[in-house]
């Protein structure tokens, strides 16, 4: 029980919590059919912290947060601009501006030898969740010390943090955000205010992939955005539902993944251990073909329903 809380218990509690963070979001991405977005956010997070890096010559969580945030807000910026002035689909545009920007943030990190230094692109892209050791966690006398949960990694803070303003933006906004998911012409009659809603709803995924960043690195958290709520998307035609399948697989898809990438190389007789963030990855990606294959709203005709 001992090593499991200084080993286990922190990046498990972090896994869980983004997962059901960025699945709780990533609903309205696809029903959106913006899912992409979620994709160039995460990208871009990368070239934010490189500069933010470069400039401060620190990796303080703030300037980093701080950093890809102003890349999140350029990015959406640039988006829109290719979009309306170029009259480019905005899928297209997303996938321009993504890759630009991550190959920019790559080559600054490889040019000015900040991958050794502190920061690598291998955890940029993948994350290190085997890195979140709770040194103070040594019995369950800690959960109530307050020196031993001082010496938590901050990565679970602000992981807690973001979930909590992305629970209450969804149930403050519920109204407008479901109008404008599914007709923001309507939304925009009923004075629901689409736009405003989409800015908040992209400055909420900037915030949940930065948050998520130092732990599962900005590739893999795609598929926590995506997979879990796409999977739900074919359980059923009503969105309260929905959300509630899609936190219920962002959950199987955090535990099963965490404890596999450390046993499963066991039971198969290999002493090592494989990438946390992968696992989790790898599980929501099988959740999302299972739902493809056995889902009851699989070859759904309609649009959704919602509550």
């Amino acid at each position: 029980m001992n090593e499991f809380m200084v080993f286990s218990l922190v990046p498990l509690a972090v896994s869980i919590i983004i997962s059901m963070t960025c699945a709780l979001l990533g609903n309205f991405l696809v029903l959106r059919r913006q899912s992409l977005i979620g994709d160039a956010i995460s990208h871009v997070a990368l070239p934010g912290i490189v500069v933010s890096f470069l400039i401060t010559g620190t990796l303080a969580s703030f300037a980093m947060m701080l950093g890809a945030g102003v890349a999140a807000l350029v990015t959406v910026a640039l988006i829109e601009l290719i979009r309306r002035l170029g009259r480019v689909e905005g899928s297209a545009a997303m996938g321009v501006v993504f890759t630009s920007l991550f190959a920019v943030g790559v080559l600054l990190l490889e040019w000015h030898g900040a991958a050794g230094v502190h920061l690598d692109v291998e955890h940029a892209l993948y994350g290190n969740l085997e890195s979140l050791i709770w040194f103070e966690g040594v019995g369950l006398a800690a959960l109530i010390d307050p020196v031993a949960l001082a010496d938590l990694p901050p990565q679970l803070g602000r992981v807690a943090w973001v979930a909590l303003a992305v629970v209450a933006f969804v149930i403050v906004m519920r109204r407008p955000l479901v109008l404008a998911s599914f007709d923001p012409d309507f939304a925009a009659s009923m004075r629901a205010r689409p736009a405003l809603v989409d800015l908040l709803l992209v400055t909420l995924v900037a915030v949940a992939a930065i948050a998520a960043f130092e732990a599962v690195g900005s590739i893999i958290v795609i598929a926590m955005f995506i997979c879990p709520a796409a999977a739900a998307r074919l359980m059923t035609n009503r969105l309260g539902a929905q959300i509630a399948w899609s936190q219920c697989f962002a959950l199987l898809a955090a535990v099963a993944g965490y404890l596999l990438a450390g046993e499963a190389p066991l039971w198969l007789g290999f002493e090592v251990s494989l990438s946390a963030a992968g696992m989790i990855a790898t599980v929501a990606g099988l959740i999302l073909l299972a739902a493809c294959l056995f889902g009851p709203c699989r070859a759904r005709t309609g649009a959704a329903q919602h509550d």
